[in-house]
């Protein structure tokens, strides 16, 4: 019959968990408390550490404060110069760079790193000698000479490997100590240098713009040098091919009577041919020759027009021949006045008829020799044509041959033409290339460095600023390292995402007063603190605050008993009734805690040797009764193995409103899962900042392996000042079978109530 009834509470409770799964969790979420702001985290993680971060600042001001004391004081000159984008040259030429405004981030990146270049160090080093400058050295610290010779070696007589060290050396010197600094949003750039002399600090900083300068100017002379000699090489052969071709064109023109009157130059600068004197003859003699020839057929119609019979008289026309008609014409007219009035033989009428004779005479022979004129000039003419058109066509013939001739002469003159312009144009590309560093160089001097009259370093405010902030980075690092290290839960918040299950409620830890006077004291912290775990049971099933559960705990020493003893308080003072149960049969702390001695308890029931009217005893606490674990047993293991328990459970059940066990700790021990089967579930008991979040899962989980529901945890020793730090009471680092001197510091929790 117990067997049985055993199994039924058994099944009874595992479907009734199975069952109120979802109520719990919806009953679960009103107790859940969100997680911390991230800056308050950062926060209490600082409070927490504060005295190891403090220790960690003080210790980086302490450094640095003695540093900056025991550092060499440092001298700093700078030289400010101005580096033009775009170079002004006298010429307009630049055949190295493009000057498109998008490349001037390169542009510039590239002059600051050419003012780093370690060329550049080797030139400082050069023209300072600062090989065998002494005083360099012991700018940088070196006292001795004969750096990276032996010693004994004098000045001016160190061999080539020496100098070769000390060159070296004083190179990575420059490189370390030459500071390249633009100035944001111009084109100027201050060049520093560092040392403990200001003089040398002076002067190597403007020897090092000096030889930058220089190098600029001789790397862009350089740039140009195989141009320049290309273009030599290019020019001697134009040169020869020229005169080649000239002289070919004079040799070809004399031997074909090629005379050029004039020539013109032409688009592309050449020179064009001009009229020959062979073409200006023809030209000329052509002019004459059309003259010639109007001048003939002039005359030729003259001649015609005096011999044709179809034309008058009055065709042949002159002014003496004119004046002699004219004058016939009167003396005619006076003739015929004169016979009308008197007789032919009338002597002054005989006079005048002779007068007309001899004008008609006259008239005749000055016709006579107009025609003879006319013809005359007739002939001429036509010998003058036919002379001028002979010239002509001879003239024709050696003009014909010398434009076939020409043809050779003009390719021979726009070879010349050709080399000739070609010369020219690589002759002033020459010449432009040779001035393009005669303009005004891109790099200027705007202020040349001086001697400094103060050091620059070490300055012990920055100094100290700066131990402040790597004291502060350092520690807070440290404090984040620690934090990861330790595994413990301090904060509240972070249960339910560590676990997996819900908070029921977080257990101050008690400083100033006794835990077991506060828990006396119903008005006390600790003691509303339990109240709220004791409300927050209650949302756990659908029947309120369990019937039946156990109290246990990953390890000992984390307050499981005066939990234990704090819950079933609460509920007695409610009015329930509640029997306590010692289930740690190792180790029992219940009696000591309570103040009660009894020799009978739970380990004699379960071996059958007792009735459970004398084991269940009553206790101070109202409304609560106890039951001891009795003897401790040779394996507790097998006797919480059997049956027995269960039926103890189900008959404690009908007697009492609420049956609790105090179980013992899960880390090593089978106990506590064993007695997890025969109550509906489990208060997990946490101690802040204790033990890991893996630990504390390995616990849970072997709860979840055996079906046992997790009502929650307990997070006992809160500290809310510094999240979680506990105070560390209970069984110690072992566990065994009655060790006297393990008490968990639990004990007697309630001697206020047995007072």
């Amino acid at each position: 019959m117990p067997t049985q009834n055993m199994t039924y509470a058994n099944n009874a409770m595992v479907n009734d968990a199975q069952n109120n799964d979802q109520q719990g969790e919806a009953n679960v979420l009103s107790i859940r408390q969100t997680a911390l702001p991230l800056v308050l985290q950062y926060w209490n993680i600082a409070w927490r550490r504060r005295y190891l971060i403090l220790i960690v600042m003080a210790v980086a001001l302490a450094a640095g404060f003695f540093a900056t004391l025991l550092a060499t004081e440092k001298f700093t000159s700078t030289t400010r110069i101005e580096i033009s984008r775009e170079q002004q040259n006298a010429v307009n030429v630049n055949l190295q760079e493009n000057n498109s405004p998008g490349l001037d981030l390169e542009f510039y990146s590239t002059q600051y790193s050419l003012l780093k270049a370690r060329s550049l160090a080797e030139l400082v080093v050069r023209r300072l000698n600062l090989a065998n400058n002494d005083a360099f050295f012991a700018a940088h610290g070196v006292e001795n000479s004969n750096v990276g010779g032996v010693a004994g070696q004098i000045r001016g007589g160190r061999s080539s490997q020496v100098l070769e060290r000390r060159r070296a050396q004083a190179i990575g010197w420059l490189l370390s100590n030459i500071q390249i600094s633009p100035i944001r949003g111009s084109a100027l750039v201050d060049v520093s240098y560092d040392s403990a002399s200001p003089v040398i600090s002076a002067q190597i900083a403007n020897a090092w713009v000096d030889q930058y300068i220089r190098q600029t100017m001789d790397r862009r002379f350089a740039s140009t040098s195989e141009a320049r000699n290309f273009l030599e090489t290019r020019l001697q052969d134009l040169r020869d091919r020229l005169d080649r071709s000239e002289t070919d064109l004079v040799n070809y023109a004399a031997a074909n009577n090629i005379v050029q009157l004039g020539s013109t130059g032409n688009a592309e600068g050449g020179a064009r041919a001009g009229q020959t004197l062979a073409a200006a003859d023809v030209q000329a003699l052509n002019s004459e020759l059309a003259i010639a020839t109007a001048a003939r057929v002039a005359a030729e119609g003259r001649r015609n027009a005096t011999h044709s019979q179809r034309i008058s008289e009055g065709a042949l026309t002159s002014a003496a021949i004119n004046g002699l008609r004219q004058r016939r014409a009167e003396v005619a007219s006076e003739l015929a006045r004169m016979l009308v009035q008197f007789e032919p033989q009338y002597e002054p009428a005989i006079a005048l008829r002779r007068q007309v004779e001899s004008l008609d005479g006259a008239i005749a022979r000055e016709e006579s020799r107009a025609l003879s004129v006319n013809d005359a000039d007739y002939e001429a003419a036509v010998q003058r044509e036919r002379g001028l058109r002979v010239r002509v066509n001879q003239l024709l013939g050696a003009l014909g041959r010398q434009d076939r001739s020409s043809i050779h002469f003009n390719i021979l003159q726009r070879e010349a033409d050709t080399n000739r312009q070609l010369y020219d144009g690589l002759l002033q590309r020459y010449k432009e290339i040779g001035a393009t560093g005669v303009g005004v160089n891109n790099i200027s001097i705007v202020d040349p460095a001086i001697v400094p009259v103060g050091p620059s370093s070490p300055r012990l405010l920055l100094n100290m600023a700066l131990a402040l902030l790597v004291g502060a980075a350092l520690a807070g690092l440290l404090a984040i390292i620690l934090e990861n290290l330790d595994e413990g839960i301090r904060d509240p918040a972070t249960i339910n995402q560590a676990l997996n299950v819900p908070l029921l409620g977080a257990i101050p830890k008690s400083v100033d007063e006794d835990a077991k006077a506060l828990l006396g004291d119903p008005k006390s912290i600790i003691s509303e603190a339990y109240m709220t775990v004791r409300s927050n049971l209650g949302f756990s099933t659908d029947h309120g605050v369990p019937k039946t559960l156990m109290v246990t705990s990953t390890s000992e020493a984390e307050g499981k008993t005066i939990t234990s003893i704090a819950l079933a308080a609460m509920l007695g003072r409610s009015g329930k009734r509640v029997v306590l149960i010692d289930g740690d049969m190792r180790k029992p702390a219940l009696s000591i805690a309570l103040g009660v001695t009894v020799d009978h308890g739970l380990s004699n029931y379960l071996a059958g040797e007792d009735v459970l009217d004398k084991i269940v005893v009553e206790c101070a606490l109202p409304n609560v009764a106890f039951m001891a674990a009795g003897p401790l047993p040779p394996s507790a293991a097998e006797l919480l193995s059997g049956d027995m328990l269960g039926a103890l459970v189900e008959n404690l059940r009908g007697r009492y409103d609420h049956v609790m066990i105090d179980c013992p700790p899960m880390l090593g021990l089978a106990d506590s899962a064993l007695i997890s089967r025969v109550v509906e579930g489990v208060v997990y008991v946490v101690q802040s900042n204790h033990m890991s979040v893996r630990n504390i899962r390995a616990a849970l989980d072997r709860l979840r392996e055996a079906r046992t529901k997790i009502f929650g945890v307990v997070l006992t020793k809160y500290s809310s000042s510094s999240s979680g730090y506990g105070y560390g009471y209970g069984y110690g680092n072992g566990y065994g079978y009655g060790q006297d001197d393990s008490s968990d510091n639990e004990s007697g929790a309630l001697d206020s109530a047995r007072r």
